[in-house]
């Protein structure tokens, strides 16, 4: 019997090996395009709802009530008569001056206004018997206008130095200058002894009413528009609250609440902004003038706001945001999004997604556009 040839068993060897091969390379069961398994990734569900637009802004405090006290006589400082940093009331002394001057000049005063009172008197007795006596025409007609003219002028000359003696009065009563306003009082421009002049342009010291605080906020007339067009584009629930609270210098929240006093009417030109002002109850004074702060201001209800997950939205090359979401076919679908604002650790979308859109948050690196995916809800983002 003739045997095979060595090479008579090459083609079924060969048959094997490309039956292998098309098995490691078909698409067996539970594999997607491309030979490659889908691949687990964690979505978010969108949702739209109402969302209260918030804006935090620099703000700079300032006292409620500022009294910049200055001497309204001029004098010697005789004493000073508060602590400096404490509180003082209204119509509190705060400064005692050499007053010798305007006492002087009140008692001249008054003297000045006695005698006018005295020739008063005197001029009124002559109008009267000026009266009698014209009727029975002892004296002439003029001799009588002559009579009432000085009557009447001794009634201008008393009066004119009673208006002397109360200004004399006043100036000494300015000798002792006092707080116009009830609140803490800074330091002492002046001490014991140094010379004053009325209605100087320095300040002796400064009052200023802190248990209740201004905190003025800056806003952009571009960021104001772009709210107005949000709230259209959405639609403006009711939203009263003039509610704010305030972060201090270091971060750290504020414990009491400001409320929304105004907001300026016009733009400032330098800047492109306008003023909101904010009263802040300040009990404990730890809000000091001049100190900057951060505001966050409610600025209205947007309807049928769509937030998406700040972690599912990316920049490509050339900044533009993107999203990548699972299509209906469970394949990764990249899409192009239009986002307007930071809420919170959300971004609030315009364009490019809708409600119902899942929105593929982690194993994005895994992943490209058309991929199969094996999507998982977030159960944290329920």
């Amino acid at each position: 019997m003739r045997s095979s040839p060595p090479y008579a068993a090459f083609p079924v060897a060969l048959s094997a090996v490309v039956v292998l091969g098309l098995t490691a390379c078909g698409g067996g069961p539970g594999q997607g395009q491309g030979g490659m398994p889908p691949q687990g990734v964690t979505v978010v569900t969108l949702k739209s709802g109402s969302v209260d637009l918030k804006r935090e802004l620099p703000g700079l405090v300032s006292a409620r009530l500022v009294a910049e006290v200055r001497p309204q006589v001029s004098g010697i400082v005789k004493r000073v008569l508060f602590t400096e940093g404490g509180m003082v009331k209204e119509g509190q002394s705060l400064y005692q001056l050499d007053d010798s001057v305007y006492r002087v000049a009140l008692r001249s005063a008054e003297a000045a206004r006695m005698h006018a009172q005295a020739a008063l008197e005197t001029a009124k007795s002559s109008a009267q018997r000026g009266s009698e006596l014209i009727t029975e025409k002892m004296i002439s007609v003029q001799d009588n206008d002559n009579l009432q003219s000085a009557y009447h002028q001794a009634e201008a000359d008393l009066a004119s130095a009673e208006a002397a003696a109360d200004s004399a009065r006043i100036n000494l009563a300015y000798a002792h200058i006092s707080s116009p306003i009830t609140g803490r009082i800074g330091k002492s421009a002046v001490t014991q002894g140094a010379l004053v002049v009325a209605n100087q342009s320095d300040a002796l010291a400064r009052v200023q009413k802190l248990d209740t605080v201004y905190v003025d906020v800056t806003q952009s007339s571009s960021e104001w528009l772009q709210l107005q067009q949000e709230l259209a584009a959405g639609g403006q629930g009711a939203n009263d609250s003039r509610e704010v609270h305030i972060k201090m210098e270091d971060g750290a929240a504020y414990p009491l609440a400001g409320q929304l006093q105004f907001s300026d009417v016009s733009v400032e030109p330098g800047t492109g902004s306008f003023l909101l002002r904010v009263l802040v109850p300040n009990p404990n004074f730890l809000l000091l003038p001049g100190m900057f702060v951060r505001a966050t201001i409610s600025e209205g209800v947007l309807n049928n706001a769509l937030l998406a997950p700040q972690r599912g939205i990316t920049r490509d090359p050339k900044g533009n945001a993107t999203a990548m979401i699972v299509s209906k076919d469970g394949k990764a679908e990249l899409r192009n999004v239009t986002i307007a604002r930071a809420v919170g650790d959300q971004w609030l979308v315009t364009s490019g997604l809708a409600p119902g859109d899942r929105v593929i948050v982690e194993g994005l690196q895994k992943i490209g556009p058309g991929a199969p995916v094996q999507a998982t809800e977030d159960q944290a983002a329920k």
